[in-house]
């Protein structure tokens, strides 16, 4: 499943360019000076890392606590549906029944915090830049964060979202060397990609949680034998 995160983050990240783009382009980095410029980059994508592990880890326990009732196999087929669901309903329906308003006000504040990050050019400064961008709403990334739940337990969902990270540094750095790069169709036909890949994303947990014995995409369900009264005396 890391495959399919990283592969989520290389592909969504033409989204994340569209998304987060403004802010990699206003980094306030150093450009007349390579190596420093590389630097401070680097800290940027390792904030933005820290975040999505953070995330990652936050949902995680949250999955790991439903794998200890015995729900993981259902919960693995509901998170494929929402992430199909997602991809074949409309926008517009799911802007009419937001759940995420109550949260609005905290995104200011990030959005706030940014900006005054912006205006400065310390080394700490991009590690946090790029830690607040990793908190702002990202229909990709509540894609991977459905995966991070699904994974089980925190050191996986937080794996899962730092694996999904790395995969959107190649095309953010391309960015914010070359912001004139990632226009045209090619982007368009990637973003035209991408809700076919997270539908596939979709079948395999779906395919996962049903438990046919198929080997790494649909494994039988391990049973506790003991808690089954089949412990042997």
């Amino acid at each position: 499943m890391l495959i399919s995160a990283f592969v989520l983050g290389l592909l969504g990240s033409f989204h994340c360019v569209g998304m987060c783009g403004p802010i990699a382009f206003m980094l306030p980095v150093d450009r007349t000076n390579n190596f420093k410029k590389l630097s401070q980059i680097t800290f940027y994508h390792f904030g933005r890392l820290l975040a999505y592990s953070i995330i990652g880890l936050i949902f995680g326990l949250i999955g790991k606590s439903l794998y200890i009732f015995g729900f993981q196999q259902q919960l693995s087929i509901i998170i494929g549906i929402i992430m199909i669901l997602i991809v074949l309903i409309p926008q517009k329906t799911f802007n009419k029944y937001s759940v995420a308003k109550p949260i609005y006000k905290l995104i200011s504040k990030v959005k706030s915090a940014l900006g005054n990050a912006l205006k400065r050019k310390r080394t700490d400064t991009f590690l946090t830049i790029g830690f607040l961008n990793g908190f702002l709403p990202c229909g990709l990334v509540y894609m991977a964060v459905f995966a991070a739940i699904a994974s089980g337990n925190a050191l996986n969902g937080s794996v899962y979202m730092a694996v999904f990270g790395l995969g959107t540094i190649p095309l953010m750095t391309t960015a914010i060397y070359f912001s004139q790069f990632l226009k045209g169709t090619a982007r368009q036909r990637i973003q035209k990609a991408i809700p076919i890949f997270v539908v596939l994303i979709g079948i395999l947990f779906i395919l996962r949680g049903l438990g046919l014995g198929i080997p790494y995409i649909s494994p039988e369900p391990v049973y506790d034998m003991v808690s089954n009264g089949m412990s042997c005396h």
